[in-house]
């Protein structure tokens, strides 16, 4: 490991590129420790914006935007993988920056990105790079059917179609203007899972337990984290193949890598996120340190301690969807009958207005065993109105 630079101890200034729900926790995390912040978001009501001590309304490549943020930080972190690396490469230019925009950029393209795991010897599912004509008739028919995902600007299902024949995959790419993107072999997935790793600038990682994910329509739905909720060897294994990839990108800050659980029990990585991760959140409640304290440990270059988990855990996504369960007009849900169950951990992004799909919160239940934590989950989601799990 290489010597460790100078800690930023609190009363300095942390910033972050973006203001949305990630940026906040960030914000309400840093906050607690004692430093001041600073957000750049051109959103006026940005949640991390509002809650901040400095909020520039600036795009992520407005120059005198950035300079500000530069001149106000002590260092410079992001909550949104879709930041313009080359912001993050300006920053780094007068300001220590964490996670770097190299490794940002491996995980905006999603190419680089298998590229990476590649070399890291993680597996993950038999995929072809598609950016011409030439390439689209060469994909072997074995990866069919398949999953066309954009190399790019993809997140939360968007920018993929499922594929079956070279004629649907040829029509899927004129779909997106055949800008470039990875075809990925559909595999039997049994579960999808994740985890969440924070490693230094010394080399120092640690890492959250492994966290048992369900998505719905692309979007993660449900995060349950306790000792079973996975087998053994399989949790060790994540764990390894997250360590390599973050060591690979010789990363600083939180890394998010989510993984598929195939039918026949194999584990093969999916995708990366160089940010805290809605699969973390639980965190905030169930263990003694948080992605977000992680997020500003990495960033300060403080010493980096083992999370402990001491409760069970089940995270709720909370959807705007759940604002119109009623009807047409938005109604605040019944968070008073949430409240009162037992372990229930409310968290609200302070966004004004509820949209279909749109991320308001979270719910973590926390319990002293799994079974608590479950039975307590759902019959938050049946006050919701959300399915079952």
């Amino acid at each position: 490991m290489t010597p460790a630079p100078r800690p930023l101890l609190p009363g300095a200034t942390l910033g972050v590129l973006g203001g949305g729900q990630l940026g906040r926790m960030f914000v309400h995390a840093a906050q607690a420790m004692g430093y001041f912040t600073a957000v750049l978001d051109a959103d006026p009501a940005s949640p991390a914006g509002l809650v901040s001590h400095h909020h520039i309304q600036a795009g992520y490549e407005d120059a005198a935007g950035l300079a500000e943020l530069a001149r106000l930080s002590d260092a410079i972190t992001t909550e949104f993988e879709n930041v313009p690396a080359a912001a993050l490469a300006a920053l780094a230019a007068q300001r220590p920056v964490a996670p770097a925009a190299s490794a940002v950029a491996v995980a905006q393209d999603r190419a680089q990105e298998k590229a990476h795991f590649v070399r890291c010897g993680v597996p993950c599912a038999p995929y072809a790079v598609i950016e011409t004509a030439a390439q689209l008739a060469a994909v072997p028919a074995d990866l069919l059917p398949g999953i066309l995902k954009t190399a790019r600007m993809g997140y939360d299902g968007k920018g993929q179609a499922r594929v079956a024949t070279a004629a649907e995959l040829a029509a899927a790419w004129e779909a997106v203007d055949r800008v470039p993107c990875v075809l990925e072999k559909m595999l039997p997935l049994a579960l999808e899972c994740s985890v969440i790793v924070a490693r230094g600038a010394d080399g120092m990682v640690v890492h959250l337990p492994v966290q048992r994910n369900l998505h719905r329509d692309g979007i993660l739905a449900v995060t349950e984290v306790y000792e079973s909720n996975l087998p053994q060897t399989l949790a060790a294994q994540a764990v390894e193949a997250a360590v390599s990839i973050a060591n690979g990108l010789q990363y600083v800050g939180v890394l998010c890598v989510e993984f598929f659980v195939l039918e026949d029990g194999r584990l093969v990585v999916n995708e990366i996120a160089p940010r805290p991760h809605n699969s973390g959140h639980y965190s905030q409640n169930a263990c003694d340190v948080s992605q977000f304290e992680l997020q500003v440990r990495t960033l300060a270059g403080l010493p980096l301690t083992q999370p402990r988990q001491h409760s069970a855990a089940v995270m709720l996504n909370l959807l705007g969807d759940l604002w119109f369960a009623h009807g047409a007009a938005a109604r605040t849900p019944p968070w008073d009958q949430i409240l009162a169950l037992p372990g229930t951990h409310l968290h609200l992004y302070g966004k004004h207005d509820a949209k279909r799909g749109r991320k308001m919160g979270h719910l973590n239940i926390t319990a002293p065993t799994a079974a608590a934590a479950r039975a307590t989950a759902l019959q938050a989601a049946e006050l919701l109105g959300l399915p079952a799990f």
